[in-house]
């Protein structure tokens, strides 16, 4: 395995990659890598002849007050992990080489980005949709790998890449959990043995809403207000959002008729951690 710091160099081996008719898997990450993201580096080496894993802490994607500086970095660690699965190539740039004196451009993908995690974290998804951007050019993978649980995340980049015509296939992959169902993140390593505990009934309170669902409750506004409930016996620091929007436009959803897409953010102390389910009739 391979580790290349330079995007010029990354670049060049992606074109090397493609005149010898690999094709390549990117699997984006900001490092601290998880069990989840070591799902998606497996599937990357099942469906790919070559798997490159970006890790890149993105200085643009984090607001003023947000866990930039503290945000946690191990490359010996990450860099073990990934070459137990397989993968061929670490792209690990620094911020300077990926934004460079004079850096003036931004890609943005209009209303998508305003709602859920974007009315909470403005700019953030400009920040995470500007730098995919520049690694599907850098890496020029045929497929790219993200985790269900950024699911507006995933989305967004999904409809970038249609609306750019970018030649790259975006696989969304299931969200890996604890024995609890805790959602697995990078940011669960800030919560003390306490949040940890309470952190446990995000998923209680989204399983449930599934269950209702099938039992044949469609009221959105029912289903949250159960779901908050749940959530609030915990005692969480503050609830930034729990709601119910359509699959492919987030909009808010009143009935749910097919399925539609149960996403939260909670904060639990000072981390914020976010979850989601899909909910099907």
């Amino acid at each position: 395995m391979r580790i290349i710091r330079s995007p010029k160099q990354m670049f060049e081996v992606s074109q090397k990659l493609k005149k010898r008719g690999c094709r390549t898997g990117l699997v984006p990450t900001m490092g601290a890598l998880h069990k989840g993201h070591l799902s998606l580096i497996r599937r990357a080496a099942q469906e790919n002849d070559k798997v490159v894993v970006s890790i890149f802490v993105n200085p643009i994607q984090f607001g003023p007050k947000e866990d930039f500086r503290r945000y946690p970095r191990n490359l010996k660690k990450d860099a073990l992990l990934c070459r137990n699965e397989n993968a061929d190539f670490i792209f690990y740039p620094s911020a300077a080489l990926m934004y460079p004196p004079g850096f003036r451009t931004q890609v943005s993908v209009r209303e998508l980005s305003d709602v859920l995690c974007g009315a909470y974290r403005p700019g953030h998804f400009q920040g995470v949709t500007t730098v995919v951007a520049k690694l599907f050019n850098i890496v020029m993978p045929d497929t790219a790998y993200f985790g269900q649980k950024d699911a507006q995340q995933a989305l967004i980049i999904q409809r970038m890449a249609k609306d750019l015509d970018m030649p790259v296939k975006i696989r969304v992959m299931p969200i890996i959990r604890e024995k609890d169902g805790l959602a697995m993140s990078s940011r669960n390593a800030y919560l003390d043995s306490a949040q940890r505990e309470k952190a446990a009934v995000l998923y209680q309170a989204l399983n449930k809403a599934r269950e209702s669902v099938k039992s044949g409750i469609a009221d959105c506004a029912l289903l949250t207000k159960r779901a908050r409930a749940t959530i609030i016996k915990n005692k969480p620091r503050k609830i930034d959002y729990i709601s119910i929007v359509d699959m492919e436009t987030l909009e808010p959803v009143k009935k749910i008729k097919d399925k539609a897409l149960l996403a939260l953010a909670v904060w639990f102390g000072n981390t914020r951690l976010i979850d989601n389910v899909i909910l099907k009739r």
